[in-house]
Protein backbone atom coordinates (compact mmCIF):
# COMPACT_ATOMS: atom_id res chain seq x y z
CA UNK A 1 0.00 0.00 0.00
CA UNK A 2 0.99 3.62 -0.45
CA UNK A 3 0.27 6.11 2.33
CA UNK A 4 1.65 9.66 2.26
CA UNK A 5 3.98 8.33 -0.41
CA UNK A 6 4.52 11.65 -2.24
CA UNK A 7 7.69 12.83 -0.54
CA UNK A 8 7.65 16.09 -2.51
CA UNK A 9 4.49 17.14 -0.63
CA UNK A 10 3.75 18.22 2.94
CA UNK A 11 2.20 15.33 4.90
CA UNK A 12 0.33 15.39 8.20
CA UNK A 13 -1.26 12.73 10.41
CA UNK A 14 -2.94 13.53 13.72
CA UNK A 15 -2.51 9.98 14.96
CA UNK A 16 -4.46 10.42 18.19
CA UNK A 17 -7.58 10.94 16.08
CA UNK A 18 -7.35 7.76 14.00
CA UNK A 19 -8.23 4.18 14.91
CA UNK A 20 -5.74 1.48 15.78
CA UNK A 21 -5.43 -1.25 13.15
CA UNK A 22 -4.52 -4.81 14.11
CA UNK A 23 -1.20 -6.16 12.83
CA UNK A 24 -0.69 -9.81 11.84
CA UNK A 25 0.62 -10.45 15.38
CA UNK A 26 -1.93 -10.83 18.19
CA UNK A 27 -1.85 -7.96 20.66
CA UNK A 28 0.12 -5.63 18.36
CA UNK A 29 -1.80 -2.73 16.78
CA UNK A 30 -0.72 0.12 14.51
CA UNK A 31 -1.40 3.67 13.45
CA UNK A 32 0.31 4.23 10.10
CA UNK A 33 1.93 7.57 9.26
CA UNK A 34 3.60 6.85 5.93
CA UNK A 35 4.17 3.65 4.00
CA UNK A 36 5.50 2.33 0.70
CA UNK A 37 5.06 -1.40 0.31
CA UNK A 38 2.97 -4.26 1.64
CA UNK A 39 3.57 -5.98 4.99
CA UNK A 40 7.30 -5.53 4.37
CA UNK A 41 7.46 -1.79 3.75
CA UNK A 42 9.37 1.44 4.04
CA UNK A 43 7.19 2.74 6.84
CA UNK A 44 6.73 5.15 9.71
CA UNK A 45 4.26 3.78 12.25
CA UNK A 46 3.05 4.10 15.82
CA UNK A 47 2.87 0.57 17.24
CA UNK A 48 1.05 -0.48 20.41
CA UNK A 49 2.05 -3.66 22.23
CA UNK A 50 -0.54 -5.04 24.64
CA UNK A 51 0.75 -6.37 27.95
CA UNK A 52 2.29 -9.80 27.38
CA UNK A 53 2.45 -9.47 23.60
CA UNK A 54 5.39 -10.90 21.67
CA UNK A 55 6.39 -10.32 18.05
CA UNK A 56 8.01 -13.17 16.17
CA UNK A 57 11.83 -13.16 15.75
CA UNK A 58 12.90 -11.27 12.64
CA UNK A 59 15.84 -9.70 10.83
CA UNK A 60 15.71 -5.99 9.99
CA UNK A 61 17.06 -6.22 6.47
CA UNK A 62 16.50 -2.49 5.94
CA UNK A 63 17.13 -1.35 9.52
CA UNK A 64 14.82 -0.18 12.29
CA UNK A 65 14.70 3.03 14.31
CA UNK A 66 12.29 3.57 17.20
CA UNK A 67 11.35 5.89 20.04
CA UNK A 68 9.50 4.48 23.05
CA UNK A 69 6.50 6.72 23.74
CA UNK A 70 5.03 4.95 26.77
CA UNK A 71 5.45 1.79 28.83
CA UNK A 72 8.52 -0.43 28.52
CA UNK A 73 9.52 -2.08 25.23
CA UNK A 74 11.72 -5.15 25.45
CA UNK A 75 13.74 -7.66 23.48
CA UNK A 76 16.62 -10.03 24.21
CA UNK A 77 18.96 -7.02 24.30
CA UNK A 78 17.26 -5.33 27.26
CA UNK A 79 14.40 -3.23 28.59
CA UNK A 80 13.69 0.16 27.02
CA UNK A 81 11.49 2.50 29.09
CA UNK A 82 9.53 5.47 27.78
CA UNK A 83 11.88 8.02 26.22
CA UNK A 84 14.38 5.43 24.95
CA UNK A 85 15.74 5.76 21.40
CA UNK A 86 17.16 2.78 19.49
CA UNK A 87 18.63 2.26 16.02
CA UNK A 88 18.97 -1.35 14.89
CA UNK A 89 20.98 -1.29 11.62
CA UNK A 90 20.41 -3.44 8.55
CA UNK A 91 20.88 -7.19 9.15
CA UNK A 92 20.29 -6.87 12.91
CA UNK A 93 17.71 -9.14 14.50
CA UNK A 94 15.58 -9.36 17.63
CA UNK A 95 12.41 -10.73 19.21
CA UNK A 96 10.42 -7.74 20.49
CA UNK A 97 7.91 -7.96 23.31
CA UNK A 98 6.37 -5.97 26.14
CA UNK A 99 5.53 -7.60 29.45
CA UNK A 100 3.52 -4.63 30.74
CA UNK A 101 2.59 -2.96 27.44
CA UNK A 102 4.27 -0.23 25.39
CA UNK A 103 3.78 2.21 22.53
CA UNK A 104 6.60 3.05 20.13
CA UNK A 105 7.07 5.21 17.05
CA UNK A 106 9.08 3.13 14.59
CA UNK A 107 10.67 3.70 11.18
CA UNK A 108 11.57 0.72 8.96
CA UNK A 109 13.65 0.30 5.80
CA UNK A 110 15.11 3.83 5.95
CA UNK A 111 18.83 3.10 6.42
CA UNK A 112 21.71 2.97 3.98
CA UNK A 113 22.19 -0.71 3.19
CA UNK A 114 25.81 -0.60 4.40
CA UNK A 115 25.04 1.17 7.70
CA UNK A 116 26.06 -0.95 10.69
CA UNK A 117 25.89 1.73 13.40
CA UNK A 118 23.76 0.69 16.35
CA UNK A 119 22.47 3.27 18.84
CA UNK A 120 20.85 2.58 22.21
CA UNK A 121 19.94 5.55 24.39
CA UNK A 122 17.80 5.36 27.50
CA UNK A 123 16.62 8.61 29.11
CA UNK A 124 19.37 8.58 31.75
CA UNK A 125 21.95 8.42 28.95
CA UNK A 126 20.62 11.49 27.08
CA UNK A 127 22.07 14.97 27.53
CA UNK A 128 19.84 17.99 26.77
CA UNK A 129 21.74 21.05 25.53
CA UNK A 130 20.44 24.63 25.46
CA UNK A 131 20.41 25.73 21.82
CA UNK A 132 18.95 29.24 21.79
CA UNK A 133 16.20 31.17 23.52
CA UNK A 134 13.35 28.83 24.36
CA UNK A 135 14.87 25.74 22.67
CA UNK A 136 16.73 22.81 24.22
CA UNK A 137 18.09 20.01 22.03
CA UNK A 138 18.81 16.40 23.00
CA UNK A 139 20.99 14.81 20.26
CA UNK A 140 20.12 11.23 19.36
CA UNK A 141 22.05 10.43 16.17
CA UNK A 142 23.94 12.19 13.38
CA UNK A 143 25.59 10.81 10.25
CA UNK A 144 26.18 11.90 6.66
CA UNK A 145 22.53 11.22 5.77
CA UNK A 146 20.57 12.68 8.66
CA UNK A 147 20.32 14.24 12.09
CA UNK A 148 17.90 12.96 14.74
CA UNK A 149 17.13 14.80 17.96
CA UNK A 150 14.51 15.74 20.51
CA UNK A 151 13.75 19.45 20.86
CA UNK A 152 11.97 21.04 23.79
CA UNK A 153 10.30 24.34 22.90
CA UNK A 154 9.19 26.71 25.65
CA UNK A 155 5.63 28.03 25.49
CA UNK A 156 5.15 30.53 22.68
CA UNK A 157 8.62 30.02 21.18
CA UNK A 158 8.96 30.69 17.44
CA UNK A 159 11.03 27.98 15.77
CA UNK A 160 12.46 27.92 12.26
CA UNK A 161 14.47 25.07 10.78
CA UNK A 162 15.71 26.10 7.33
CA UNK A 163 17.59 24.25 4.59
CA UNK A 164 16.93 20.99 6.38
CA UNK A 165 17.05 18.55 3.48
CA UNK A 166 13.63 17.22 4.42
CA UNK A 167 12.19 17.19 7.92
CA UNK A 168 9.89 15.14 10.10
CA UNK A 169 8.46 16.29 13.42
CA UNK A 170 6.55 14.05 15.83
CA UNK A 171 4.95 15.58 18.92
CA UNK A 172 5.89 13.67 22.07
CA UNK A 173 4.13 16.10 24.39
CA UNK A 174 2.49 19.52 24.21
CA UNK A 175 1.88 21.02 20.80
CA UNK A 176 2.69 23.64 18.20
CA UNK A 177 1.17 25.40 15.21
CA UNK A 178 2.54 25.22 11.67
CA UNK A 179 1.04 26.11 8.32
CA UNK A 180 -2.18 27.29 9.96
CA UNK A 181 -2.65 23.88 11.59
CA UNK A 182 -2.44 22.85 15.24
CA UNK A 183 -0.37 19.82 16.21
CA UNK A 184 -0.81 17.92 19.48
CA UNK A 185 0.62 14.84 21.17
CA UNK A 186 1.12 12.04 18.57
CA UNK A 187 0.74 14.43 15.62
CA UNK A 188 3.26 13.93 12.81
CA UNK A 189 4.48 16.36 10.15
CA UNK A 190 6.73 15.70 7.17
CA UNK A 191 8.10 18.53 5.04
CA UNK A 192 9.97 18.01 1.76
CA UNK A 193 13.31 19.42 0.73
CA UNK A 194 13.02 23.16 0.14
CA UNK A 195 10.17 23.77 2.61
CA UNK A 196 11.38 25.38 5.83
CA UNK A 197 9.81 24.28 9.09
CA UNK A 198 8.32 27.36 10.73
CA UNK A 199 6.39 26.65 13.92
CA UNK A 200 5.21 28.26 17.15
CA UNK A 201 5.08 26.29 20.38
CA UNK A 202 1.71 26.13 22.09
CA UNK A 203 0.78 27.51 25.54
CA UNK A 204 2.17 24.40 27.26
CA UNK A 205 5.30 24.24 25.12
CA UNK A 206 6.26 21.27 22.96
CA UNK A 207 8.53 18.24 23.13
CA UNK A 208 9.21 17.18 19.54
CA UNK A 209 11.19 14.33 17.94
CA UNK A 210 12.82 15.72 14.79
CA UNK A 211 14.69 14.13 11.90
CA UNK A 212 16.29 16.25 9.17
CA UNK A 213 18.36 15.73 6.03
CA UNK A 214 17.09 12.26 5.15
CA UNK A 215 14.79 13.24 2.28
CA UNK A 216 17.64 14.42 0.07
CA UNK A 217 17.84 10.76 -0.96
CA UNK A 218 14.76 9.58 -2.88
CA UNK A 219 12.75 7.14 -0.69
CA UNK A 220 12.39 3.68 -2.15
CA UNK A 221 10.34 0.61 -1.18
CA UNK A 222 12.04 -2.54 0.09
CA UNK A 223 13.53 -4.82 -2.54
CA UNK A 224 11.26 -7.80 -3.16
Amino acid sequence: MDLNADFAARAVVHAADIAWVASPMKGVDRRMLDRIGAEVARATTIVRYAAGSVFSPHVHTGGEEYLVLSGTFQDEHGDFPAGSYVRNPPQSSHTPRSDAGAVIMVKLWQFDADDRTAVTLRPAEMTPRPAHDGVTITPLHTDDRETVRIEDWAAGTDVTIANHGGAEAFVIDGGFSEGGENFKTDSWLRLPVGHDLTAKAGPNGACVWIKTGHLRIAPTPPAT
